[in-house]
């Protein structure tokens, strides 16, 4: 499950530590794991058309593996991820 990606289940969302070396970050020195945030949704589709309708602007959706996924953009101008999962989530998971 997630192509070697480890998945942490979160309310709402799933977070996903990268293991390659491209996406470490640095504090005072130090070598951080960077993660990417996507939050989960069931219909992606229609929540971009909510969006939409209240002037959010989102990326081109793309098909993965693992579900379909955009970024919004947010009013600092970062951006968010979106993401509807097409595997079973780690939320239903048993330990």
């Amino acid at each position: 499950m997630g192509g070697g990606w480890l998945i942490f289940g979160l309310p709402a969302a799933e977070m996903v530590p990268p293991s390659d070396e491209g996406h470490r970050l640095q504090h005072a020195g130090h070598r951080l794991l960077g993660a990417v945030l996507y939050l989960m949704c069931e219909d992606l589709q229609l929540l971009i058309k909510t969006l939409e309708q209240k002037g959010v602007s989102y990326a081109e959706v793309e098909e993965e593996d693992c579900g379909i996924r955009t970024t919004i953009r947010l009013p600092s101008g970062g951006e968010l991820g979106l993401y509807q999962p097409t595997h079973e989530i780690a939320l239903g998971l048993k330990a």
